[in-house]
């Protein structure tokens, strides 16, 4: 009786390719999915690495919110609100994507945590960031100042993310040439069935690629955030590297199963169709929102200095008191 490799989840990518392995021009002949297993409980290297990132994080995040003089216990619970609400989110789009199977195989529910797909941690980032707004907001937090303090642990966080997904064979690269000599060859059929990963062909290291750029962002972010400077200008910062990082990055990443509509493309069938995928655009409007970031940061310390920002209006009627003078 024939079993289904992939239980049927959307967001997957394309179906597992078994090819003959390569020997030249490789830097890993093996990424494990799994760190260890204790009898028949598994221990993804994903979500390892994963979960050691966040508690990087969480240790970054206590030390940054004392540089900028934030209460450090109140930025420890929105972080953790907006953990579990980024959760929520990813498993509740997923439960009602695969609702009609998951119906059939409730049991399968223990495997969405092996489906990864870019909508899943757009959905994430936003359910992630309102409620960190909302916890900001009803305590009272500086939000400049808090932005500045979280950008640092989410570089850090986000590097960790992708180290985890390099191991697992999620997010994998397109074809490298025979002669690349960082290229990676998948072998385990764990990556196959859990991430579409094809096996036995040299690819890109594309999760190493942004893994570095992450690392290199939380180390310039956190060089510069006890430096004197405008507040918001670190999340700024932030916004505006990320957004580079990852359109840079998906240029060497296969696209296949992480587009909504049509093959290679986010936006099928029309002209960009082909040139760019849904993390690109959204890291357009990362870089956009940094570039807003900053110039609002340099408007609020103008303002406090009293100088007039470029958009200032000056008014040049007299005033009663220099009309009534010229009068006398």
């Amino acid at each position: 009786m024939p079993t289904a490799q992939r239980v049927g989840f959307y967001f997957f990518s394309h179906p597992p390719q078994f090819l003959p392995l390569p020997v030249k021009s490789l830097i890993l002949t093996q990424v494990h999915p799994i760190l260890f297993h204790i009898g028949s409980l598994l221990i993804p290297s994903y979500g390892a690495v994963t979960a050691l990132g966040v508690l990087v994080a969480l240790v970054l995040a206590q030390r940054a919110a004392r540089i900028v003089r934030v209460d450090a216990g109140k930025v420890w619970n929105l972080c953790i609100l907006s953990l579990l609400a980024a959760l929520a989110a990813t498993r509740l789009l997923l439960v009602a994507a695969n609702w009609s199977v998951l119906r059939s195989h409730p049991a399968w529910v223990l495997g969405l945590g092996m489906v990864h797909h870019p909508l899943l941690a757009c959905a994430g980032a936003i359910a992630g960031a309102g409620c960190a707004a909302w916890y900001a907001r009803h305590s009272k937090l500086p939000f400049r100042a808090t932005a500045d303090a979280l950008a640092p642990p989410l570089a850090a966080g986000l590097a960790f993310e992708q180290l985890g997904a390099f191991a697992a064979g999620s997010g994998y690269g397109i074809d490298a040439a025979p002669s690349l000599g960082w290229a990676v060859i998948y072998t385990n059929p764990l990556a196959a069935i859990w991430s579409g990963t094809p096996l036995g062909v040299p690819l890109h290291p594309v999760q190493a690629y942004a893994a570095l750029a992450f690392f290199a962002l939380a180390v310039l972010l956190w060089v510069w955030l006890p430096l004197e400077r405008r507040r918001g200008d670190v999340a700024g910062l932030w916004l505006m590297g990320a957004g580079v990082a990852i359109y840079m990055t998906e240029i060497w990443r296969d696209w296949t199963g992480r587009e909504l509509s049509g093959r290679g493309s986010f936006l099928h069938g029309v002209p960009l169709g082909g040139f760019i995928d849904g993390p690109q655009i959204a890291s357009v409007f990362l870089v956009l929102a940094g570039a807003l970031t900053l110039r609002e940061s340099n408007n609020v310390l103008r303002e406090h200095k009293g100088v007039p920002g470029p958009d200032a209006r000056v008014d040049t009627q007299p005033t009663h008191a220099s009309e009534n003078r010229g009068a006398k």
